[in-house]
């Protein structure tokens, strides 16, 4: 009672909050050079509290406040066919990110080819990998479907090693009265120099270091009927090795990781229908006899409704699931195997979630998680895996402001 009632009073003061933004005039872009050169921003609190648990800071039974977003960018469109683009950001989600101000891409984008029929081009620098719907957008909160993705598909504790890379891309967009088909390639190295990396692979820190191949990644999207209709692949690969520290238990070994993700979108005037599955080859190797070595087929999956109950309220309805390895769905063997719980290789999660757009600056959302598994849950929030509780429940309240 005590933490609920806690809870309520911190909602109710970014409540508030909302309140004194529409009441204020409406902050936008700053545009400067006759709109050539413009200058966005966004920034976002977030409330979570846990019955089991702890999911962005310590949140078990109490309210956690170590999940924070605050982003500048800007883009400068120097000559029609070349726009330079940047975005500084501060990512703070409990022991998986600590907040400090990093590039989060940075790139040339030439288009040199352009016309009604549709344009093509390459984009050089720190790039947005392209990874189902939502990767590319995913910083913004008001891009967001939801507080957080589905955790089957965009996993908050690799969100570094998925969010951008170093290297180029080549992209191609075609229009036509049936539908706009885009495509992209791209050929780079992700983000491995921190320690939520290693974390995310090993459960713990160790002593060495982790480098990323450079890696492909490949998508092609498809939208018809004006956008009532989104069609999508995605194809990826991620190869990490490992290099041993002094002293480290680890050898050298190499994590390989081939995700597959097929999208689909239906949207209507008052709701919307997303779906996303991915299917995960992995393979473990040579790390040593302290560490689980093998092969896995993981699996993911999540269908997602939202409906606009008014002009400024959305309601979210989502099932999300996923599986480590779908030919161990329930864990046992790999609970056998290491001694570890076997809900640790799952989770499905059942959410409901509320937007309020307070102005076209302001949004408040609520959102309530019942979840069955720790599959997605970092290891830097959760040190104990004695500690993890197999179901448990989460409890989300966020206000972001844009301009």
């Amino acid at each position: 009672m005590f933490v609920s009632s806690r809870f309520a009073r911190r909602a109710y003061c970014l409540a508030w909050i909302g309140a004194l933004a529409s009441a204020s005039p409406a902050v936008r872009a700053l545009d400067y050079l006759d709109g050539d050169f413009q200058l966005h921003g966004f920034a976002s609190l977030t409330l979570v509290n846990t019955t089991d648990n702890n999911f962005f800071g310590k949140s078990d039974d109490r309210i956690s406040k170590d999940f924070t977003e605050v982003g500048v960018n800007a883009s400068w469109r120097i000559l029609p066919e070349l726009q330079v683009s940047a975005e500084a950001l501060s990512h703070r989600a409990g022991g998986t990110d600590n907040g400090n101000v990093r590039l989060d891409y940075g790139l040339i984008d030439w288009t040199p080819l352009t016309s009604e029929e549709g344009r093509s081009g390459v984009r050089v620098g720190r790039i947005k990998t392209a990874y189902g719907l939502y990767n590319t957008t995913r910083d913004v909160p008001f891009t967001r479907p939801s507080i957080i993705l589905p955790q089957s598909i965009y996993f908050e504790r690799t969100r570094n090693l998925t969010v951008s890379a170093d290297g180029a891309e080549i992209y191609l967009e075609r229009y036509a009265e049936a539908g706009t088909l885009s495509a992209s390639f791209a050929y780079g190295q992700p983000q491995t120099d921190n320690e939520a990396a290693k974390v995310a692979l090993f459960n713990v820190n160790p002593p060495g270091n982790l480098d990323a191949q450079l890696s492909p990644d490949f998508q092609v999207l498809y939208e018809g009927s004006g956008g009532r209709y989104r069609l999508g692949l995605t194809a990826t690969q991620l190869e990490l090795r490992y290099k041993p520290g002094p002293a480290d238990r680890l050898r050298a070994g190499t994590f390989k990781l081939k995700p597959l993700i097929l999208s689909a979108q239906y949207n209507a005037e008052d709701w919307s229908l997303t779906s996303e599955y991915a299917w995960r080859p992995t393979t473990v190797k040579n790390f040593g006899p302290f560490f689980y070595n093998g092969k896995a087929n993981g699996e993911s999956y999540y269908i997602q409704g939202t409906y606009r109950l008014a002009s400024q309220w959305e309601a979210l309805l989502r099932y999300d699931a996923y599986y480590a390895d779908r030919n161990d769905r329930d864990g046992e063997d790999f609970a056998a195997a290491t001694r570890r719980p076997a809900f640790s290789r799952f989770a499905r999660d059942w959410t409901f979630g509320l937007r309020f757009d307070v102005t076209p600056q302001f949004m408040l959302r609520a959102e309530v998680h019942r979840i069955d598994g720790t599959g997605f849950l970092p290891a830097q929030d959760n040190p104990n895996i004695q500690d993890l509780r197999r179901n448990w429940d989460n409890f989300m309240f966020q206000a972001s402001f844009r301009f």
